[in-house]
């Protein structure tokens, strides 16, 4: 590693990687959130070629990945060369280092030399800040909580990611003045392979950095070929529409398509047009139907009574849904079952529902 490339600035002091220990001065504990920085910053920097994290676990259990150090300054490359970060910059790193998320932001910092302010993560990371932010990356959790201090507070860029950004989220942004991206990637590509611009100028499909090509398989899928990332192909479980070589929209996940009736339906893109109506967490699933093979479901994490309010709500036809789409049945929990991420454990989560329903 070049000695350029052996120091960080954070809240604009420098640390080289023999001093880092000055991190902890007045912390007494390594899992706090400064213990967390500092002990990914030492392994950063120590002789090893790979760093190890763990997936979300949004889709199965977490699983330990490895990951070349120089693939991480790879994607920190081409990340700091989409937003222009470089020298004389200010990033924000709210975000746990424990997750790939965090972690990328500190090699980022390291990569572009940029100045990196360093808050404990929480809701609205922005309430205690006073300078102006050039680029900070967000879960769509600590968005929703931050939508009061962004209409005032100075940020540029700001990019979105661990989990997809609703329909009413988005409605909610529509007057922030910084630029929103929602990410699209995953731990095994160090962190996003593609953006795509939710407010201001707007668009549904997400564009892919520079380095990276797709294409779909058989199954429509998305494959993504990021040698600089990745040595193999990476083959996703994501059905997407590729409107050119440099753009794609996203449908859902291939292992949650919902077969009813012949009809294929995309149970994410549902959940879109019904999250300006339903502002409380909710899903949607299927189960075995005699007739129609599947059939179309909906489970809230709320009481009896609220879920009453949705099915009546959805008893009128709406434009946006069709027949196909609409929910022939409806559950609920008064609370769902989440990964140690905070993720919605959906199948789970409807295997209780359908229990608590037969009592």
């Amino acid at each position: 590693m070049s000695r350029q490339n052996r120091k960080i600035i954070i809240n604009h002091k420098v640390y080289q990687a023999e001093n880092l220990n000055t991190l902890l001065e007045n912390e007494s504990t390594e899992a706090s959130w400064p213990g967390l920085v500092h002990a990914f910053l030492q392994n950063w920097f120590d002789d090893s070629d790979v760093i190890i994290t763990h997936t979300s676990g949004s889709t199965g259990q977490p699983k330990e990945i490895k990951l070349s150090k120089q693939a991480m300054r790879n994607s920190a490359a081409m990340t700091n060369s989409f937003f222009g970060l470089g020298a004389g910059k200010t990033a924000l790193l709210c975000l746990p280092a424990s997750y790939i998320a965090g972690k990328m932001m500190l090699v980022r910092a390291i990569a572009g030399g940029f100045n990196l302010i360093c808050v404990e993560p929480e809701a609205n990371p922005f309430q205690k800040i006073s300078e102006k932010i050039d680029f900070a990356a967000i879960t769509p959790y600590q968005l929703n909580h931050s939508l009061d201090s962004l209409r005032t507070f100075p940020v540029e860029n700001i990019i979105v990611g661990g989990s997809p950004v609703n329909a009413a989220l988005e409605k909610a942004c529509e007057n922030i003045p910084a630029a929103l991206y929602e990410t699209y990637g995953m731990t095994e590509t160090a962190s996003h392979i593609a953006l795509r611009r939710f407010n201001g100028k707007k668009t549904e499909y997400f564009h892919i950095l520079d380095g990276v090509s797709i294409h779909q398989n058989e199954r429509n899928c998305l494959v993504i070929n990021a040698p600089h990332l990745t040595e193999e192909e990476l083959i996703t479980n994501d059905i997407v529409e590729i409107r050119n070589e440099r753009n794609f929209r996203w449908l859902g996940r291939a292992d949650s398509v919902i077969n009813s009736g012949g009809v294929k339906i995309f149970p994410e893109q549902v959940e879109r047009k019904l999250q300006t109506l339903i502002d409380i967490p909710f899903f949607i699933s299927a189960i075995d139907d005699k007739i129609l093979g599947q059939k179309v479901v909906l489970v809230a994490e709320c009481n009896a009574t609220e879920l009453h309010k949705i099915e009546l709500l959805l008893q009128k036809p709406l434009p946006d849904i069709s027949k196909y789409e609409m929910p022939k049945a409806f559950y609920h929990l008064e609370k769902f079952v989440y990964s140690s991420a905070n993720k919605i454990l959906r199948k789970e989560t409807l295997n209780e529902a359908l229990k608590a329903d037969k009592y």
